[in-house]
């Protein structure tokens, strides 16, 4: 005996809305699933396709998430540090050439007496007179002291000049670049200020003096107030010296009179 099939229903049974496949809004409902508005076909079976905006926009947001700078990171160095500035040194030549030729005729002379000594020969008489003075003199003895005195100065001036750098006539000046070293004579630095100062209206000469630590102007206002003299040459003799590059900029001291009166 056969059982008859039963007969398909009349109505599909209503889907869960959450077995609905998501479609986009203002899609096609003709077009695959998965495929975006406005994007060329894929191809059978539905698999999407990278476009060619797809795969900038890609490489733009790979691209930016590789330049993000670590925070850990240490910053580009710094340009490197200016030198310190230093003063010339004098290479002194002629009180070394003096002190090496006192030095040198001493000894040669004192050799040559010793020598002849050992050779069965009489000392020379300023020796014998030296020894003779040395061992017979007390020491508050005027030539005594007097050459005492002298030796003092001589050391104390050795020893000025061999821990000071001398050259104070020349101005050192800021250095740009680690190799190389520039100075400016003092003469040089008073000539440019003074035609500095010169240029001010009213100012009928200048006089200029430069030292390592102080620039004394000088000058005489011949019509203008003096206070508007003064100033103005302040401010022409301030952006000279700023002008010299000076590694040291000295301090700057102005004086504005009248000329004298003619008798």
């Amino acid at each position: 005996m056969t059982t008859p099939s039963e007969p398909p229903p009349a109505h599909e049974p209503a889907r869960d809305p959450g077995d609905e496949p998501t479609r986009a809004r203002d899609s096609d409902p003709g077009s695959p699933t998965g495929s975006r508005p406005g994007a060329p076909p894929g191809p059978a079976g539905g698999a999407p396709v990278l476009t060619d905006a797809d795969a900038g926009a890609g490489a733009g947001a790979g691209a930016g998430a590789g330049a993000d700078v670590d925070p850990d990171s240490d910053p580009a160095p710094d340009s490197a540090p200016t030198p310190r500035v230093r003063r010339f040194w004098s290479v002194r030549r002629i009180p070394a050439a003096v002190l090496a030729a006192l030095v040198l005729g001493g000894a040669g002379l004192l050799l040559y007496d010793v020598a002849a000594v050992r050779a069965d020969r009489t000392a020379m008489a300023w020796r014998r007179e030296l020894a003779d003075g040395l061992a017979t003199r007390p020491l508050d003895d005027t030539w005594v002291v007097v050459g005492a005195a002298v030796a003092v100065v001589l050391g104390l001036w050795l020893l000025v000049l061999a821990t000071t750098p001398g050259l104070r006539a020349v101005l050192p000046m800021r250095r740009e670049h680690a190799d190389v070293r520039a100075g400016l004579d003092r003469e040089a630095a008073a000539l440019a200020l003074r035609d500095r100062a010169m240029e001010v209206s009213g100012v009928q000469s200048v006089r200029v003096r430069v030292g390592r630590a102080k620039v004394a102007v000088r000058a005489v206002s011949h019509f203008r107030a003096l206070d508007e003299v003064r100033a103005d040459v302040e401010t022409a003799a301030a952006a000279g010296i700023e002008e010299l590059a000076l590694a040291r900029p000295p301090a700057l001291t102005v004086r504005v009179a009248r000329p004298p009166r003619k008798a």
